[in-house]
């Protein structure tokens, strides 16, 4: 599974990790990605989205029939 939210984008962030003596190597900061299973009434079944925990949080505020909505506008198969 990719690291990117279906829902906000959030793609991971790149940086560096830094020792006891300061040599810096490069890593990277993974969004914390969720598989959830929304019943969407709009549509009549389940739909599986790849999101943030972020993402969570937004879809409980605004709602699943309208954040499924925004995805199908924009193009992305749910």
């Amino acid at each position: 599974m990719a690291a990117v939210c279906q829902v906000l984008g959030i793609t991971p962030g790149f940086g560096h990790s830094i020792s006891h003596s300061h040599r810096r190597t490069k890593r990277r900061f993974n969004p914390n990605i969720q598989r959830k299973r929304y019943w969407v009434a709009t549509l009549g079944r389940h739909v599986t989205l790849d999101v943030s925990t972020r993402a969570i949080k937004t879809i409980d505020r605004r709602g699943i029939d309208v954040v499924v909505a925004e995805l199908r506008a924009r193009g992305v198969k749910v």
